[in-house]
């Protein structure tokens, strides 16, 4: 296997799920009528004044499609007990991947109800990088739950869990 693709298997990557579409998602006449979502796991968020977030994902995406058309998207942060979520839109799901799931409309897109923490992002820009594209945005409206889980993380090509561990009684 090509070495690039063994090194990044080793990195324990964060996974979420971003959503856009859905007819609510402020882009006007060419807003996506059907919702659409990626599982997302090259993410880094940027802390600052606006706060941003980066992700590579695949350029002939739906999810891509409907961003660019709206220029806004919601991230959500997965956590123990949602690989389901994870694998419903990393497209292993047939079907709908919103089929049976909670989910509401914002003016960012498709908000995940089962999914406490999240952000509604406007789209800054992208850049193309090896077979991927970088997307950056800005965090507009960051929700965190209240309660801490444990991480869904993407390692070595599956989704798992690592315990949380708070050090020192600092609760993060």
């Amino acid at each position: 296997r090509d070495p690039a693709r063994r090194l990044r298997g080793r990195l324990a990557a964060p996974v979420t799920v971003w959503t856009a579409g859905g007819g609510d998602g402020g882009g006007g006449g060419g807003t996506p009528a059907e919702p659409v979502g990626l599982t997302v796991s090259s993410v880094l968020v940027a802390e600052g004044a606006p706060p941003e977030v980066v992700g590579l994902l695949g350029p002939l995406s739906d999810f891509w499609d409907a961003a660019r058309a709206t220029k806004r998207f919601v991230l959500h942060v997965l956590g123990a007990g949602q690989a389901d979520l994870a694998e419903r839109f990393a497209g292993h799901y047939p079907g709908d991947p919103y089929e049976g799931l909670r989910v509401s409309a914002s003016p960012a897109g498709p908000v995940l109800e089962d999914c406490d923490t999240r952000a509604a992002c406007s789209l800054t820009g992208q850049l193309e990088v090896g077979h991927g594209l970088l997307v950056r945005a800005t965090l507009d409206e960051i929700t965190v739950g209240g309660e801490l889980v444990d991480p869904l993380v993407h390692f070595r090509g599956r989704y798992l869990t690592i315990a949380s561990r708070l050090a020192g009684g600092h609760p993060g």
